[in-house]
């Protein structure tokens, strides 16, 4: 039933969604099929949406799923979006395709992390590129962040730290701005507390990415690996834990790079 109070509650919820999002009511009302006008009556509360346009409406603002839901609970709809646990028999072929895809990628690292970070799965390179980090910092859950910008993880071996570790911070501040969440915040002024100095100005960048300039695990090699960082999603999961998943791949930003991570993987 829809009441006085989920009718407020979810007229709120869409405008901040829309404000967040920087979209006037007549572009919502383009993009969802519907008119400026009956945005307008849905945002202050005299019209109630029906579950068909609240989802178009949060597909049209881009809307998290996770949160879809929760628009759709605050109109007194069930959640139309399942949240399957990874380790279900039904999501097999995902678990399966993202193995492949973390195989794939060898010599070169990458992870499989949730929407905080924390580590889903990773293949041997990364294994490989972590050797030497705490063990305390790779005990379940694994928080990829953590690993690399502890001063016990990969931090005394990122040489141009201070690019680095800002690039992550800030990677991790504009999600949740855009997709607001507690955890994410948090994070983000832990990691604070642990960075050096933002850098005035950033004289290594490649020209399109703030690259990681990592030393070799044994101290005695001397050797200076290159790296860009690349983030997949499954951009049509219709599954919440599917949806929140990130393939973050380490691919070598020149030859020498891409020899020493094969090299390493051979160790």
């Amino acid at each position: 039933m829809f009441t006085e109070s989920t009718r407020g509650g979810l007229a709120g919820a869409l405008r901040e969604w829309r404000t967040r999002r920087r979209v006037s009511q007549l572009e919502l009302a383009m993009r969802a099929g519907t008119t400026q006008r009956h945005i307008s009556f849905v945002e202050s509360g005299r019209s109630a949406p029906g579950r068909s346009m609240i989802i178009r409406l949060a597909e049209s603002l881009e809307v998290p799923i996770r949160e879809r839901n929760e628009l759709l609970l605050q109109a007194g709809f069930a959640p139309v979006y399942p949240q399957t646990r990874l380790d279900d028999p039904q999501l097999e072929p995902i678990r399966t395709a993202l193995e492949r895809i973390l195989h794939g990628h060898l010599p070169y690292p990458a992870v499989v992390v949730d929407r905080h970070g924390d580590l889903v799965s990773a293949n041997a390179a990364f294994h490989s590129l972590t050797a030497g980090v705490a063990p305390h910092l790779l005990a379940p859950p694994v928080s990829v962040p953590w690993v690399l910008l502890h001063p016990q993880g990969l931090a005394p071996r990122i040489v141009n730290l201070d690019e680095w570790a800002w690039h992550i911070i800030d990677r991790i501040r504009a999600e949740s701005v855009r997709n607001p969440d507690d955890r994410l915040q948090r994070l983000a002024s832990e990691l604070t507390d642990l960075a050096p100095p933002r850098p005035r100005e950033s004289p290594h960048h490649l020209g399109f990415a703030v690259p990681l300039r990592l030393r070799t695990p044994d101290p005695a090699d001397g050797r200076e690996l290159t790296l860009i960082t690349t983030l997949t999603h499954f951009g049509t999961a219709v599954d919440v834990t599917i949806a929140e998943l990130r393939l973050e791949a380490f691919l070598p930003a020149d030859q020498a790079t891409s020899a020493m991570l094969a090299e390493l993987l051979e160790r």
